[in-house]
């Protein structure tokens, strides 16, 4: 993975031979910007690369420029690089914001610079989106559902008023609020007893460091819910570290490519594909349809299925 830094000198050296919005007046396509989380997250260098081939395969239809910030909780980093993306003369935005609520205030001028906006991953707050007066089309999966699903899995592993712990993602993000009520929705409903809930802020030593103290506080806890894959293999080393090995189940979400070891060895149950290699995908086609076709934006549900191996 390049520092982002190094990723932003090379954004700059393709545009840096003519404005970005004349090079798009001149060559007739659009250009089109995905902004994702952070980059050091190997879900979003997967929708990087699943971006990067589809343009590579639709190389005649529009111009692509991919970013991503440093860590999950660098939102202004991630303010900077929307104003970028507008100064430089985008004619969409497809983003993943790294808060729900955070990132509107920018979006809504990017919109008012005649900038089109998807949301894709994590959903905007609908309440922050209504007092600004603003409507951003949603592509992305049913987080809630996909959560509870993979509950429902580990809970045919359990029995009723066993001992659970959910360890979620950052606390503003609409699709870690779903997550989290998805694992609740499921647990509740096979009668287990939640313990504690604690964010991991989605970065794996984080998790590891949360999970280690859930396991000390709650001996007797059998399953640790984890808002994505990087938390479950720090809860994964964490129940390892504790010598509960066989112990304890783990779930995760997002089936990144580090995972499947342990799915395959059964230190981790289960887990949720988003496909996240087509998720940005998704944004791209719903961006230039807009485009193309001057239709109104709207609401897409894409796919999540459980992977349990």
């Amino acid at each position: 993975m390049k520092p982002l830094f190094t990723l932003l000198l090379a954004t700059l050296a393709l545009v840096s031979c003519k404005p970005a919005a004349e090079s798009s007046a001149t060559s007739g396509k659009p250009k089109v910007a995905l902004v994702m989380k952070s980059l050091a997250n190997e879900f979003f260098q997967t929708m990087a690369e699943g971006a990067k081939k589809h343009q590579a395969a639709y190389v005649a239809d529009y111009e692509l420029v991919v970013n991503g910030i440093k860590n999950e909780t660098d939102l202004a980093e991630q303010v900077g690089l929307v104003e970028q993306m507008v100064s430089q003369g985008v004619q969409a935005i497809v983003i993943a914001p790294a808060d729900s609520k955070a990132l509107v205030t920018v979006l809504k001028r990017a919109k008012e610079a005649g900038v089109l906006v998807v949301n894709i991953d994590n959903k905007l707050d609908a309440d922050t989106l209504k007092q600004a007066g603003l409507s951003v089309p949603f592509v992305g999966p049913d987080n809630r559902a996909g959560a509870k699903a993979v509950g429902e899995v580990l809970a045919k592993k359990l029995q009723s008023g066993d001992e659970v712990a959910i360890i979620e993602g950052v606390t503003t993000a609409f699709n870690g609020q779903q997550r989290r009520a998805g694992f609740e929705d499921a647990m509740s409903a096979a009668g287990m007893k939640i313990v504690s809930t604690q964010s991991g802020q989605w970065e794996m030593e984080k998790a590891n460091t949360v999970a280690s103290g859930i396991l000390a506080a709650n001996p007797n806890v059998k399953a640790l819910l984890c808002a994505n894959d990087n938390m479950a293999l720090g809860a994964a080393a964490a129940v390892q570290s504790a010598g509960k090995s066989g112990q304890i189940q783990i779930v995760g979400f997002d089936n990144i490519a580090a995972l499947k070891p342990l799915l395959a060895e059964g230190r981790v149950l289960a887990t949720a594909d988003q496909h996240g290699d087509q998720l940005a995908v998704f944004g791209i086609e719903a961006a230039l349809k807009v485009i193309k076709e001057k239709t109104t934006p709207a609401d897409l549900q894409t796919p999540v299925d459980v992977v349990t191996k």
